[in-house]
């Protein structure tokens, strides 16, 4: 059986693509090539699905979220606050698992920020 072998590509719709990859390369740091390449450092990813009802996103609305691995969440917290964007809440830790914390970017798409345990 073939299988896949990674994320090859999140894309997303925006009303200003300039504006939002330019605020995710300054916000989080996420530089790309002229394609649209970013060359992530290796880690695991994690694919989960979750019940249609869940809050877990945000907004009801929101069909998939994405998730960044990060080496210090509180100092990635902390840069976005400065940088006055919108934190949700607190950051969270899951035992085993990592802490948490969450971004939404200017097109009102939350981003899950993950530092691994």
């Amino acid at each position: 059986m073939e299988r896949v072998l990674g994320i090859g590509g999140y894309f997303l719709r925006a009303s200003d693509p300039a504006a939002l990859s330019a605020w995710y390369r300054d916000a989080l740091g996420l530089d790309t090539d002229e394609y649209g390449q970013w060359q992530q450092e290796p880690g695991p990813t994690v694919f989960a699905t979750f019940e249609s009802a869940s809050d877990y996103f945000g907004s009801l609305t929101q069909q998939t979220m994405l998730n960044f691995r990060v080496r210090d969440l509180a100092a990635m917290v902390a840069q976005l606050r400065e940088r006055g964007a919108h934190v949700v809440g607190e950051p969270q830790e899951m035992a085993g698992v990592g802490r948490f914390g969450w971004v939404v970017d200017p097109e009102g798409n939350r981003v899950e920020l993950w530092e691994p345990a």
